[in-house]
């Protein structure tokens, strides 16, 4: 439960706040001067609250004083200053030394908590943005970090550990971006086998001869072009893993070759006759149906039940939403460092625009749209603009129809605001896709106060 402490001379204003404060959830500490808020806070080991609201003038202490104090010894409390109309000047000032906002008396209830609720939200966020840098820089050092806070991807992680140990074979299936070759990684440098090489070979990307090639090897004169004698991955791989990558578009012909191989643990050259026995556990990861492909007769049955020892099964970005705010810094620190840019973060408006897009290219997707937004961005922050039209469109049509029910003008505004961004104020564009003139986008810029108005 947040905990606000309020600074005012006013007994009645004191009464008011702690009465509404506690009555919304939150604790409150009231303090009539701001020497005894600055005894209060400087008796505290940690943190004592999350929010200061002050007023502006008090009898002992002046509040631009008192905020300088704050700014110095307790810079992670955000402070609210409260001001009588006269005092706006103050308060103005107080911003610009380092307050987060301020807040005219007397003020709707209405005001005040929703302010308090987003400073709340800011102040959290960024926490979590600490926690995840933190996070994220003590496992930069592993190129095959697996970054996810989801209960659901947690469940998944923890059977991935569980099987590694055994030496049973394990299928890997999920959508395509997923990060199947992540889970194949993990499962290796977890097992006995970690000492041995990793070998992994995408089976939908090579004809028939060529992936027979890479699989087995071949003889000098195996084929057309087979020049030179050329060792298999099966025997790159021996003593360790070997993982294969889209295994549902093998062909009928390799896949008989393969069952060999998971049966009785050799093989043959193409263009030998001699048989060479190999130690190899195989992850298989598929993006496809296989049980289908198996009915169907595109996939043979016991090479299936061969391979899905163990199945562990990916679910899909859209289903793990906790996890985007981690990866996409995760990829940001990555697209940074390579690039050697200032990128130092995502600001919330793009950040809520990532976790509300459905993702159907999934993480992979994910990584690109960052990698989009860090070479195009201009400042220290990826903002919405940064990101493709189609995640923005999406967000704002998702936030509009679970927004609560509001005034046309709003929804207007709220629209109008959305097309002048996604244009870069290109006002002649925005009154086109608007349906309105350019006369009327100008005067609904005025009234709605979003901007100068003037024809650009």
């Amino acid at each position: 439960m947040p905990t606000i402490f309020v600074c005012d001379d006013e007994s009645e204003i004191l009464r008011y706040l702690n009465k509404l404060l506690q009555a919304s959830g939150y604790q409150v500490e009231t303090f009539q001067s701001g020497t005894e808020l600055l005894t209060r806070l400087g008796s505290a080991a940690a943190t004592p609250c999350d929010v200061i609201l002050q007023d502006v003038r008090m009898p002992d202490l002046d509040g631009l004083q008192m905020l300088d104090q704050h700014c110095k010894r307790w810079p992670d409390i955000p402070v609210v200053m409260m001001t009588a109309h006269g005092t706006i000047d103050d308060a103005i000032n107080a911003i610009k030394q380092g307050a987060y906002d301020y807040i005219t008396k007397p003020f709707p209830k209405e005001k005040l908590l929703g302010m308090l609720e987003r400073l709340l939200d800011h102040r959290r966020l960024a926490a979590e943005n600490r926690l995840l840098r933190d996070e994220l820089q003590r496992g930069a050092g592993n190129a095959d970090s697996i970054i996810f806070r989801s209960k659901v991807f947690r469940e998944v992680y923890d059977l991935t550990l569980q099987v590694a140990e055994s030496d049973a074979n394990i299928l890997v299936m999920g959508e395509s971006g997923t990060g199947k070759e992540l889970i194949a990684s993990a499962l290796h440098r977890n097992s006995p086998r970690r000492s041995k090489p990793f070998v992994s070979l995408n089976c939908a990307v090579l004809s028939d001869t060529l992936l027979e090639s890479q699989l087995f090897g071949h003889v000098r004169g195996a084929f057309t072009g087979a020049v030179m004698n050329q060792k298999g991955l099966l025997e790159e791989a021996d003593g360790g893993t070997l993982f294969l990558d889209e295994i549902g578009d093998v062909s009928p012909a390799v896949q008989a070759k393969l069952l060999r191989v998971t049966q009785e643990k050799d093989f043959i050259v193409l263009g030998s006759t001699r048989t060479r026995k190999v130690d190899v556990r195989f992850v298989a990861a598929t993006n496809k149906d296989l049980m289908r492909e198996v009915r169907e007769g595109r996939f043979r049955e016991d090479l299936y039940y061969r391979l899905n020892v163990i199945s562990i099964t990916l679910p899909p970005l859209r289903d793990r939403r906790d996890d985007i705010e981690a990866l996409a810094l995760h990829f940001l620190k990555a697209t940074t460092r390579r690039m050697k840019k200032e990128v130092l973060g995502i600001d919330e408006e793009a950040l809520q625009a990532l976790v509300q897009y459905d993702w159907p290219g999934n993480v992979r997707e994910l990584e690109n749209i960052i990698e989009r937004a860090v070479i195009l961005a201009r400042g220290t922050m990826i903002t919405i603009g940064l990101l493709p039209l189609g995640a923005r469109r999406e967000a704002h049509s998702i936030a509009v129809s679970s927004a609560p029910l509001v005034a046309l003008d709003q929804i207007e505004c709220q629209h109008i605001t959305l097309i002048l961004k996604e244009t870069g104020f290109h006002k002649s564009r925005a009154a086109e896709i608007l349906g309105i003139s350019r006369k009327t986008l100008d005067r609904k810029i005025l009234e709605y106060g979003l901007g100068s108005g003037k024809p650009t």
